[in-house]
């Protein structure tokens, strides 16, 4: 069983391969020091569990468990935590385990049959979890996955089955509804249409195109998002009052 470890403390991440190594029946194939090069590493080694590390410096445990489940073979994950258990009961039941700091041996070995057992079922548990706003959005690209920073995105546009999240050079196609990308990010972009949200902080203005309709012109981007009649004023004044 190849195990990618991921822990911001440099201690915690030898005692994890160390323990690992004793157990038997696992290899290491790589430490990380963050969320982001853990998904670096796992793409390139194809770990099949993670030993993940819930809180970390910018993108913590959680919203690194949710890209993981979007790669082609998505690991099955050990949360890593000084939590207190009822803290980790959301985990629990969507039968993803985790442990407990200071770790013990028999329990890291219980965490790996486990996470072995659960194999097909992981992709499902990680998309499910709870968790904050996330920092970066993601999608499978031609085999590989890309994140982009949320603060790059200038807009989200429903399409028929997909989110189009375009950024200066390109378009993440994402599988969440654009209503739960509102709940999620609202704070940073705003409604113009039934159909699209746009992040203010990136808004040049508002202007009439030749179809007769409004739309939002936005920085590094060539969509300029429609934005419905009914909206038009709040999207003037919120625009207005950045």
């Amino acid at each position: 069983m190849k195990v990618l470890v991921v822990d911001d403390e440099p201690l915690a991440r030898a005692r994890l391969a160390a323990l690992v190594a004793e157990i038997g029946g696992a290899t290491v194939v790589g430490e990380a020091a963050n969320g982001l090069q853990a998904l670096e590493m796992a793409q390139a080694s194809g770990p099949e569990v993670v030993l993940l590390d819930v809180r970390m410096p910018g993108m913590d445990g959680v919203e690194t468990a949710r890209h993981l489940a979007r790669l082609p073979c998505p690991p099955a994950v050990v949360f890593t935590t000084a939590y207190e258990v009822h803290a980790l009961s959301a985990f629990e039941v969507r039968a993803i385990d985790y442990l407990l700091k200071p770790i013990r041996r028999e329990r890291l070995a219980e965490a790996l049959l486990r996470a072995r057992q659960l194999a097909p079922h992981r992709a499902e548990a990680l998309t499910a979890l709870p968790g904050g706003v996330r920092t970066h959005v993601s999608a499978t690209q031609q085999g590989r996955l890309r994140l982009v920073p949320v603060t790059e995105v200038r807009y989200l546009v429903a399409g028929q089955k997909y989110v189009a999240a375009g950024f200066p050079g390109g378009e993440l196609l994402l599988e969440e509804s654009l209503r739960q990308l509102e709940a999620e990010l609202g704070a940073r972009f705003l409604r113009v249409h039934r159909n699209a949200l746009v992040a203010p902080a990136h808004a040049e203005a508002v202007e009439r195109g030749d179809d007769g309709l409004y739309h939002v012109r936005l920085r590094g981007v060539g969509l300029a998002p429609a934005v419905s009649r009914r909206l038009l004023a709040g999207v003037r004044e919120r625009l207005r009052g950045r």
